[in-house]
């Protein structure tokens, strides 16, 4: 496939343009700087630029068969949503289906599956904003008609690729160590591009 990465410098978006790579597909990688990701591959495209750029966006998201969402904001807000629609947009106007977007476990309906820590002091202290952020940018994509899957990981670690991980609707209790590495999620957002178990769901992803 022609895939384009929307946030591809951050710690799962190198991730998954390491593996599409690998997998055979042709990658365009767009980030605001491109110079973090040492990569070099005759499949590879690098296009550097602000996702909140809506012409830009739009012309470079042209010829594509599908999109990957990873954009980060570290703590800040409003431009996952804010840059998410600019891309949604542009997937309109070219006639692209599918998307999978990156969001966290704990937005949405998957809030109970947090425990007290992750709940109250992380998303309900720390990260308020980014948690508001990836809900509003799951409405957009919710919205959008189009062939999306929303991945929510637990939050990340440094690991190996397992392929052993949860994935799905997960149960709230202790049987979850809500911890996931940036490989098995990077495997698991390729997978869906043509899979469609997850269509117009979000799973969650955990160990």
């Amino acid at each position: 496939m022609k895939l384009i990465i929307f946030g591809a410098t951050g710690t799962i978006g190198s991730q998954v343009v390491e593996k599409s790579l690998a997998q055979g597909h042709q990658v365009t990688a767009f980030a605001r700087n491109l110079s973090t990701l040492n990569m070099e591959h005759p499949n590879l495209m690098l296009t550097a630029g602000d996702v909140l750029n809506k012409d830009l966006v739009t012309n470079t998201i042209k010829d594509h068969d599908a999109v990957i969402i990873t954009l980060g904001a570290g703590i800040k807000g409003n431009v996952r949503s804010a840059g998410t629609k600019n891309i949604i947009e542009g997937m309109k106007q070219h006639g692209i289906r599918r998307v999978v977007c990156l969001s966290t476990l704990g937005a949405g309906d998957s809030h109970d599956t947090l425990n007290f820590f992750w709940k109250y002091i992380m998303f309900g202290l720390l990260l308020r904003q980014a948690l508001a952020d990836h809900e509003a940018q799951e409405e957009v994509i919710k919205n959008s008609n189009l062939d999306w899957i929303i991945v929510r990981p637990a939050a990340f670690t440094d690991g190996p690729a397992t392929g052993t991980y949860k994935h799905g609707e997960l149960d709230s209790g202790k049987n979850l160590k809500l911890k996931v590495s940036r490989n098995d999620i990077a495997d698991f957002i390729i997978k869906c591009l043509n899979d469609n178990t997850y269509l117009h769901k979000t799973p969650g992803l955990s160990y």
